[in-house]
């Protein structure tokens, strides 16, 4: 593949393909990241501009990756 077809690819797509083990601890860390979000007080929430609701949501999520870091 050439340098021009590699940009032209990352143009397109700018989350590349990653290997099984990659997904997986993205998947666990996001896991994590949700948890510790439904830890936070209701002061820090409003720090970071959202609601109890919000984030309690969010956190029932688990480790549900982002369709763009799916494909």
């Amino acid at each position: 593949m050439t340098l021009l077809s590699l940009s032209a690819l990352r143009a397109r797509h700018p989350y590349p393909r990653r290997g099984l083990l990659a997904r997986l601890a993205l998947a666990l860390s996001l896991g994590r990241q949700r948890a510790h979000l439904a830890r936070l007080d209701d002061r820090l929430l409003r720090d970071i501009g959202i609601s109890r609701a919000q984030a309690e949501a969010e956190a029932a999520r688990g480790w549900d990756a982002p369709a763009h870091w799916r494909d």
